[in-house]
């Protein structure tokens, strides 16, 4: 059974409904795996032998293949046949707009739509130097999926800009004309809980004043501020943030909204509803 603050969802299997878990019930013991698989292979020092360094355990994806599973097993218990579920390199990559492609970590598509995209990060050590660049990241794929989402680029025939006609001049929330029924996209991050992410930082502030949530706002706050506005904007349909202490399968989130439970759990409606439509 799942934990009893699994969400559930009711749907229709002809004319009688069906209560069913969005969640499986292994999805606790998934996510501490997915936790432990990767301390132990950024501890391991092998995963990409290409940059050197401490560099590589940082690169390599297999760091983060545990969330991969987890988007695997979701997938499955909501219906949806493994095939759906696109985790190579070569199969991985959406045309952008700003850029020709960008590389995602995992794809769900069904039925040639495209119905998940995920994004999973992670940060150990080097905060103040890492925590602009991960924020500048994350905004700037959402911009350049949704544009070229709006363009048409990711089902039927792609729009040139001179058929589109916005009614909103904002890039990063352009109205989704092109199809009703945007895909879930999804953005993790991973967090060492220790220290250095947990304690206020100051606010450089020469000629105007940030906004008072950042005022001692730990590195920690902040990626939990970044998950909640990223969604509160549409930039992403689901954002979480998971704090792990160093070198332990244990995490936690700083709020239900922005939890590695709430996310999965929203993806799993997307999933059921989709297949409802097909």
């Amino acid at each position: 059974m799942c934990s009893r603050d699994c969400k559930r969802r009711t749907c229709r299997q002809g004319n009688v409904p069906v209560t069913i878990n969005l969640l499986p019930s292994s999805f606790d013991d998934l996510a501490r795996a997915a936790v432990e698989t990767f301390w132990k292979s950024r501890n391991s020092g092998v995963v990409n032998a290409t940059q050197g360094g401490t560099r590589d355990a940082v690169l390599g994806r297999k760091n983060m293949d545990g969330f991969v599973e987890i988007v695997c097993a979701v997938v499955a218990h909501c219906g949806l046949a493994a095939s759906a579920v696109h985790v190579r390199k070569s199969q991985v990559i959406l045309p952008g707009f700003f850029r020709a492609t960008k590389n995602w970590d995992v794809l769900v598509v069904h039925d040639k739509r495209l119905l998940g995209v995920f994004e999973f990060k992670s940060q150990v050590g080097s905060f103040g130097n890492n925590f602009n660049n991960r924020s500048e990241e994350v905004i700037g794929s959402a911009a350049d999926l949704w544009v070229a989402h709006h363009h048409g680029a990711y089902g039927g025939v792609a729009r040139s800009r001179t058929q589109i006609r916005e009614s909103s001049p904002s890039v990063l929330n352009p109205i989704f004309r092109s199809d009703p029924r945007p895909p879930f996209l999804a953005w993790l991050m991973l967090l060492e809980e220790c220290e250095a992410s947990m304690r206020p930082v100051r606010c450089d502030e020469p000629h105007f004043s940030v906004f008072g949530e950042f005022h001692n706002a730990s590195y920690a706050k902040r990626y939990q501020i970044l998950c909640e506005r990223l969604v509160e904007r549409q930039l992403y349909s689901a954002a979480a943030l998971e704090l792990t202490p160093t070198g332990a399968s244990e995490h936690r989130s700083l709020s239900p909204a922005t939890s590695i439970r709430n996310m999965f759990s929203e993806f799993a409606g997307r999933i059921l509803a989709a297949i409802q439509d097909s």
